[in-house]
């Protein structure tokens, strides 16, 4: 090789490393650098102080005199929070993780005949799901470190966009390049030290390494469901007595719910994303790298495998291009073209979205020229033998992808920003009461799917045209290659919703709120951009895995035809109902979880507003005795989230389990292409309309809209602001409830759906072996009836 030759002429190695191209010198760097580059974007969010020593023991907010000082108080309160209910949701997570772990060792060791493969599978699900939980964790403490930080960043007048702008931007990022780069390191890491255990045998090393995807999507299951029950019990609860009822601003300090809502926004949003994103990439780059190892018949020499490592790991090589794309795109947000007032915020954040999706594409054509030989052969799922792929159909299929993710974000931000006409349909249906704000609401949700369904199905179309299943999965990586970007958007908007609470409940001037309601505006309508960002790539990565379940059972011994998925199979178009209905029964589980928490939380601040002292005083009246008691609030959200967690987790992680133990191959089949079909429209809607619903609300709130009766003031000064204050407040309840009701729509069952179509696919995928061992994979109940 040109590393060995250069060495022989005394060349130093560590030189001649970096001068020669290989998968593991491009790689790790790459990470590393991510690392790096992470912990400089917290250096700079550090520089801004939030108090002093003496006043971090002091948590109580009242005893605190300037607003300043009473950030202090707050920051404490929530991070506490937001760290007490991780680490619960964590340990009940290591329990199940560690227990079902050992389930895989002997499923896996039992269907493979290898007890070497068994526990290789089991190891990689625990690194996974361990690496899953440590960026949750990690991703939330610096989004509640920056918080606090965005609002203080926010009260100078001369240059407060700016500044606030930059440290919720720099917040979100540390969580993306982190995220990235961590998932990316420990994934080349077990490739590497699993070479070693299996040399040359790469299909049964990219077999075990699947279950690195699969603990990597348990634990975003539990951080998605169980983040979304308690964000939108406390964030239900908070609206409905607080505003409804009582009408309190959103993040009033009166409302004892407001703490337990601001937490939420970083256990659902930044915790859950995160782990649900961090799944999507490990699923992806595993599902590409099982079919990119599979054997093909006849043409062995012409595989990737024979290709060499280098080949094998260009599924890895486009993630890790991704990172250092991402990052240089980053300093035009923060340095070249900064946000200086209102109008720069959401411009600015979709320049990002652009630029690094245009940029990734010629990096994408020179990594393929590099990495693929010019003509290589990948087993075919539609076709008897094999087919042909090269770097160029590998670039076409990846692009695709990449191109494919930005539409779906652009087309999301269209239908969920109040900047254009169809959530100013929905504002104006406030007017006619809630009823038809929800009807309009759900309308907009469905009619939503329809650009991002015909993007997807022409992304598919195209890459399986093209390379077969090996080229789904690179679309489904095009689309993530921008993950660290996607990731920094997403997380900008809880940092910066928090932010606005802060202001808020330490009583900073109106015109601070102002410039934080800009950033929160902005960032939910970039928190929808991602939740748009999230399905579309899950549900490349679940046809992808889907793909690579089946390419595996075709090197087994199947008893069952797999020259193609027969729908007209009785027991296939059977199971292809059930695995239709799934998504509906999760999300009825997700959103009844949600109604029962949100019910105790009503309860709770109903019966704390109904308190009164010695002089008959409550606290919205005034009261100097009785103070909001936040801490019941959050534990209230705290025990209903983690236990009604469980149920919807079982139903998806156990349901391709019962259907390939008892039923066969033939029954996953259908369960996966229903409930990959289903969930898409589903998530789509759900997602779009929770959006809409919330940006409605802040438009009439923020009275962008010329017509008074969509301008609501509490206190009316003018007389066009009297006359129309009536009808002003009904319009304001209206879009109150239908943002109610799209909180579990866009924030716990939308996106958990995403988790449902890839963790049913890549459970399949990581129990192949055990399927097709049950009575030849037509399952112990079928085979015993109609054999």
């Amino acid at each position: 090789s040109n590393f060995e030759f250069l060495c022989s002429w005394g060349w130093p190695p560590l030189i001649v490393a970096a001068m020669t191209f290989s998968a593991d010198t491009f790689i790790v760097p790459c990470c590393i650098i991510g690392l790096a580059f992470a912990f400089l974007q917290f250096t700079l969010i550090k520089k801004v102080k939030v108090g002093d020593a003496s006043m971090a023991g002091q948590d109580k907010l009242e005893a605190q005199e300037t607003p300043e000082s009473r950030v202090v108080g707050i920051y404490i309160r929530i991070m506490e929070g937001a760290k007490t209910f991780l680490r619960e949701e964590y340990q009940i997570c290591s329990i199940f993780c560690f227990c079902f772990g050992l389930v895989i060792m002997a499923l896996v060791s039992w269907g493979a005949h290898s007890t070497t493969m068994g526990i290789a599978t089991a190891v990689a699900f625990w690194t996974g799901a361990s690496t899953s939980m440590l960026c949750g964790f990690l991703g939330m403490m610096i989004a509640t470190y920056s918080n606090a930080r965005t609002t203080l960043s926010a009260v100078k007048k001369e240059d407060g966009y700016t500044k606030a702008f930059n440290v919720a931007f720099r917040g979100g990022g540390v969580m993306g390049y982190l995220l990235c780069s961590l998932g990316v390191l420990v994934l080349w890491v077990l490739l590497t030290v699993y070479r070693s255990v299996f040399g040359d045998d790469m299909e049964s090393l990219m077999d075990c390494v699947a279950g690195y995807g699969l603990g990597g999507s348990t634990v975003a299951m539990f951080g998605r469901v169980g983040g979304g029950i308690y964000t939108k019990a406390a964030d239900v609860g908070a609206d409905l007595v607080g505003k409804v009822v009582a009408g309190l601003e959103e993040d009033d300090p009166n409302n004892p719910a407001t703490i337990a809502d601001n937490v939420g926004d970083n256990v659902g949003d930044i915790a859950g994303m995160g782990a649900d994103l961090f799944g999507s990439f490990a699923e992806s780059t595993c599902a590409a790298l099982v079919i990119a190892a599979s054997s093909v018949a006849g043409k062995e020499s012409e595989s990737l495998s024979a290709a060499g490592w280098d080949a094998l790991l260009f599924p890895v090589g486009i993630s890790s291009a991704g990172i250092m794309v991402c990052m240089l795109c980053s300093y035009m947000a923060t340095n070249i073209s900064p946000v200086k007032k209102q109008e720069d915020i959401e411009k600015v954040l979709k320049v990002q979205m652009v630029l690094t999706a245009v940029l990734m594409l010629p990096t994408t054509y020179f990594l393929a020229n590099k990495m693929l030989p010019e003509e290589f052969a990948l087993e075919s799922v539609r076709a008897k033998g094999s087919v042909i792929g090269t770097p160029g159909k590998a670039f076409a299929c990846a692009a695709m992808g990449t191109v494919g993710g930005l539409l779906i974000g652009l087309i999301t931000e269209y239908y969920t920003s109040h900047t254009y006409i169809p959530v100013r349909e929905l504002a104006t249906a406030c007017k006619s009461g809630a009823a038809v704000n929800v009807i309009f609401g759900m309308a907009l949700g469905y009619k939503s799917c329809i650009i991002p369904v015909f993007v997807l199905a022409s992304n598919i179309y195209v890459a399986f045209s093209l390379c077969d299943l090996y080229g789904i999965a690179l679309a489904a990586l095009g689309m993530l290659s921008t993950l660290a970007t996607g990731l920094t958007i997403d997380g900008f908007g809880p940092i910066s919703d928090n932010a606005g609470g802060i202001a808020e409940l330490a009583e900073f001037p109106p015109d601070v709120r102002d410039r934080t309601d800009a950033l929160d505006a902005a960032g939910n309508t970039t928190a929808a951009i991602g939740k748009g960002f999230a399905i579309g790539s899950a549900a490349l990565v679940s046809l992808a895995l889907y793909g690579a379940f089946v390419v595996r059972l075709k090197s087994l011994d199947v008893a069952v035809d797999l020259s193609g998925v027969n729908v007209l199979e009785p027991i296939t178009f059977a199971f292809l109902l059930i695995g239709s209905m799934i998504p509906y029964w999760f999300a009825a589980l997700t959103m009844k979880s949600v109604g029962k928490a949100a019910g105790e939380m009503v309860q709770e601040v109903k019966r704390q507003f109904s308190l009164t002292d010695s002089k008959g005083k409550t606290i919205l009246s005034g009261s100097t005795e009785i103070k909001p008691d936040y801490d019941r609030c959050i534990t209230i959200s705290t025990k209903s989230s983690l236990k009604e967690m469980i149920a919807p987790g079982a139903l998806v992680i156990g349901s391709p389990l019962v259907a390939g133990t008892f039923f066969g191959v033939e029954a996953v089949f259908g369960l996966l292409t229903g409930s990959l079909v289903s969930s898409v429209q589903l998530a789509i809607s759900m997602s779009n309309s929770g959006g809409a619903w919330d940006n409605c609300k802040k438009y009439i709130k923020g009275c962008f809209s010329e017509d008074p009766e969509l301008c609501y003031v509490k206190n009316p000064k003018t007389e066009v602001e009297k006359a129309a204050a009536g009808k002003a407040r009904e319009a304001h309840d209206a879009a109150v409830q239908g943002d109610t009701v799209g909180d579990p729509f866009k924030d716990t069952s939308g996106p958990a759906l995403n988790i449902v179509m890839k963790l049913q696919a890549i459970v399949s995928l990581v129990f192949a072996a055990y399927f097709s061992a049950c009575a030849g994979g037509k399952g112990f109940l079928a085979g015993y009836l109609f054999n």
